[in-house]
C-alpha cells in the first residue's frame, strides 16, 4: 500500500468516528476543502461510494461501514507497533486521546496539563470532554474516565478516587424563605434543580438512605441541566435544592458558607471515578505516564511501569 492510500483510508476513518468534516479536518491538520477531496479520491480510486453526505451530517454507506469495520483493527494494530518501536528508545512519545467526563476534566486533568507536558513534551493529549457515556472503543480512544457503576464492560480500571459521597445543598437564602427539608419526602415541597443524563435523557431520581432504609424519589423544581456547571450555580443563586457529588466546587461552597448542606444522614456513597483502557493489550507509555500524573506519583521514575 502506498504511503497516499495509508493517509486517504486514515482521512476516512477520522470521518467516519467524527461524523463531520469539520471535525475531522481540524483532528487531521487540514482544511475540510482538501479533507473532502481526499475522500473523493479514495472514491474515485475503489470506484464506490463510501459516504453519505448532507449539508448537516455525515455517515458511511453500507460498504464504507464495511469497509470502516475492517480497516479500523489494523491500524489501531499498526500505531500499537509504532508506540512500541517508540518506547523501545526509552521515549514516551506519541498521541494520547482520552475521553472523559467535564468534572473529571476540570478536577484531575486541567490542573496536571503544564506538569504532564514539561514532563512528556513529546506526547500530544487529545483530550475530549464527553458525558453522554460514548464507546471508547469505537471512538479510537486509549482511554476514557467515568464514574465506576458506568464503565464499559471488559476494560481494565485503574481508581482515581475514593467513593464519591451525594449531598444535597441549598443556598441559606433559599433556606431562609422555604425552611430545611427533615426527610426525603419534604423534598416534594419543594424546588429541587434536577440533572438530565446527557446519553439517554433520562432525569436523575433521587436515592437516600438511612440505617439500611433505601429510599428513591422523583422531584420537580425551575431547572433542569445536564451540566455541572450550570446546576451548581443555580444552587449558588437560590433556585432550590441540588443532589450532587460532593465535588470541589461545592465542597468549598459549603466551607464558605454559600451553601448548606440538608439531609445530611440520608446521603447515600456511589463508585468514585477511575480511568479505563481496553484490556486486549498493555496500556501505552504515554498512558501508563498519564496514570501516573494523574495519581500524583513520580511521572518521570514510573512510566514504564504498569499502573
Amino acid at each position: 500500500m502506498r504511503g497516499s492510500e495509508f493517509a486517504e483510508l486514515k482521512a476516512f476513518a477520522a470521518v467516519v468516528e467524527r461524523t463531520s468534516f469539520t471535525r475531522a479536518a481540524d483532528h487531521l491538520g487540514l482544511s475540510p476543502s482538501a479533507l473532502s477531496q481526499t475522500i473523493r479520491q479514495l472514491e474515485t480510486r475503489l470506484g464506490v461510494r463510501l459516504l453519505n453526505r448532507t449539508t448537516r451530517s455525515v455517515s458511511p454507506t453500507p460498504a464504507g461501514a464495511k469497509l470502516h469495520d475492517r480497516i479500523v483493527p489494523v491500524m489501531q494494530e499498526m500505531d500499537a507497533a509504532v508506540s512500541e518501536a517508540i518506547e523501545a528508545t526509552g521515549k514516551v512519545a506519541g498521541s494520547l486521546r482520552i475521553n472523559t467526563l467535564g468534572m473529571a476534566a476540570q478536577q484531575f486533568i486541567a490542573p496536571r496539563l503544564g506538569r504532564f507536558h514539561h514532563a512528556y513534551p513529546g506526547v500530544v493529549l487529545d483530550i475530549v470532554i464527553d458525558d453522554t457515556l460514548s464507546d471508547i472503543v469505537a471512538g479510537q480512544f486509549d482511554a476514557g474516565i467515568r464514574v465506576g457503576e458506568r464503565l464499559e464492560k471488559d476494560m481494565i480500571a485503574v481508581r482515581l478516587t475514593p467513593d464519591v459521597k451525594m449531598i444535597a445543598v441549598a443556598s441559606p437564602e433559599y433556606l431562609s424563605r422555604h425552611g430545611e427539608p427533615k426527610d426525603p419526602a419534604d423534598l416534594h415541597g419543594h424546588a429541587c434543580i434536577n440533572w438530565r443524563f446527557p446519553g439517554s435523557g433520562a432525569i436523575h431520581r433521587w436515592e437516600f438512605e438511612r440505617r439500611g432504609k433505601k429510599v428513591e424519589i422523583s422531584v420537580n423544581g425551575p431547572l433542569v441541566s445536564n451540566h455541572q456547571d450550570i446546576v451548581v450555580e443555580a444552587a449558588l443563586q437560590g433556585l432550590g435544592i441540588l443532589y450532587a457529588y460532593d465535588i470541589d466546587r461545592v465542597h468549598d461552597a459549603i466551607r464558605r458558607g454559600k451553601l448548606k448542606c440538608v439531609l445530611a444522614e440520608w446521603s447515600t456513597t456511589l463508585p468514585g471515578l477511575f480511568l479505563y483502557h481496553p484490556s486486549r493489550r498493555l496500556p501505552q507509555a504515554a498512558l501508563r505516564a498519564f496514570i501516573d500524573c494523574l495519581l500524583d506519583r513520580d511521572i518521570r521514575q514510573r512510566t514504564l511501569k504498569g499502573p
